[in-house]
């Protein structure tokens, strides 16, 4: 059974922000705010230590990486061009009492 886990205020995470967070287990997703409704994906490193949400450009839900993944979409992790067709993992994202919380 997936675990819960929570983060941050939903206020914290600004329209048209990405930021990084980790899970229980060390991973790191990154999280989206398009247009007020909060997404999460995968958030691998690409390029030494720098990560999806640092190095990303987001327009409306497409992604725009501007190192290893190329471009995706956070709603459902498809990956739509090059220079790397990889899809991401995404996660269920939840708001409880004005917090974010991933199911992982």
């Amino acid at each position: 059974m997936a675990e819960r886990v929570a983060f941050f205020p939903v206020e914290e995470l600004e329209v048209g922000q990405m930021r990084q967070a980790h899970l229980p287990d060390g991973t790191a997703v990154a999280l989206y705010n398009v247009e007020g409704r909060i997404y999460a994906t995968d958030d691998r490193c690409s390029h030494g230590a720098v990560s999806l949400s640092e190095e990303g450009s987001l327009t409306g839900t497409i992604v725009e990486c501007s190192w290893h993944f190329g471009t995706f979409d956070v709603t459902t992790g498809a990956a739509m061009g090059m220079p790397c067709e990889i899809p991401l993992k995404t996660y269920p994202v939840h708001i409880e009492n004005g917090i974010i919380h991933v199911e992982a």
